[in-house]
């Protein structure tokens, strides 16, 4: 895929990608179920402090540390100076997507939103073929988007109300919020992809996208009562701690590290477990009940990203 890294020089060494090994295929492993597990530990205390609480606290103390990560590193506030709008852009497309998650897990379960929350590369695939020349796509691209939209179609539509679960009607709601969730992960990607930011550090982008989120969200959740409202217990601090040190700093930071070591292709398909993780782990931890129509346009989102992400085959050169 196509960057403007033709006209503008990077601000940091390229790294040479290679295809996964066993090290980091475990490493995969190990992100994989720790996305798996990010609604799940939201929802599991969401009685004793409000999801966006927790995305906002999590949100302001992971920011220190990355921004201490991305210090450390050689990363100046000139540095960040230099990328202030298309900072300020990620920040917001990374605060929409999380608070569309906190606002979803209100109506719907751990298991939907790990599902939708995966629409983004969907919204972004569409993004960029608008957006960056030669990303345009093609007939393939198209019919995984067409199955990802009918999965999405047949995974929210009605089928009854399932015992000591959610209502129709709220999950609809949840299930949008977390489509929304997705297109804002989507317009993050965009961003990084048609501004400098694609030839700065990640730690410089994930600064910026924590320390917005902290700034808006935090503020949000006081207004809506929420940090005032915290009652603080064993699971409630084992999930932050959780959500703070593994989530928003470890594994975000382990992602782009990835990124910087093997084949994005390659890890981009490895991904795709953690939706199902999430939807298992949901189930299995939280017991939440998995309707038909829900398990059939899981399965048909997630094959229709597929689809839409998985590397283009090389023609063999003519002799």
């Amino acid at each position: 895929m196509s960057t403007r890294a033709d006209t503008l020089k990077p601000a940091y060494p390229q790294a040479t990608r290679r295809a996964l090994d066993m090290q980091g295929s475990l490493l995969m492993l190990v992100f994989c179920l720790a996305l798996g597990l990010q609604q799940v530990a939201i929802k599991w205390v969401a009685a004793d402090i409000a999801p966006l609480a927790q995305i906002a606290i999590r949100s302001t103390l992971a920011a220190f540390l990355v921004m201490g990560v991305a210090y450390a590193r050689g990363v100046r506030l000139a540095d960040a100076r230099a990328v202030f709008w298309p900072g300020v852009a990620v920040g917001l497309g990374f605060a929409s997507e999380f608070c569309f998650v906190a606002l979803g897990l209100g109506y719907t379960t751990a298991s939907h939103m790990s599902v939708f929350l995966y629409t983004a590369p969907v919204f972004a695939a569409l993004g960029l073929h608008f957006l960056v020349p030669g990303e345009q796509l093609g007939l393939r691209h198209w019919v995984g988007i067409a199955i990802a939209f009918i999965g999405i179609i047949l995974a929210m539509a009605p089928t009854g109300e399932s015992a000591g679960g959610p209502a129709v009607s709220s999950l609809i709601i949840g299930d949008i919020l977390g489509t929304m969730a997705g297109m804002g992960w989507a317009a993050t990607t965009v961003v990084i992809r048609t501004t400098k930011l694609s030839e700065q550090p990640p730690t410089l982008t994930l600064s910026y996208q924590l320390v917005i989120a902290g700034l808006l969200l935090l503020p949000f959740a006081a207004l809506m009562g929420d940090l005032s409202d915290i009652n603080v217990t064993g699971p409630v601090l084992a999930s932050m701690t959780f959500q703070t040190l593994g989530i928003a700093f470890a594994v975000l930071l382990l992602w782009f590290a990835l990124l910087r070591r093997y084949l994005a292709s390659r890890l981009g398909v490895f991904s795709f477990l953690s939706p199902v993780f999430g939807v298992l782990f949901g189930a299995l931890l939280l017991g939440e009940a998995l309707t038909w129509n829900f398990i059939v346009g899981g399965v048909a989102i997630i094959s229709g990203v597929i689809v839409v992400s998985a590397p283009a085959k090389r023609r063999a050169p003519v002799r």
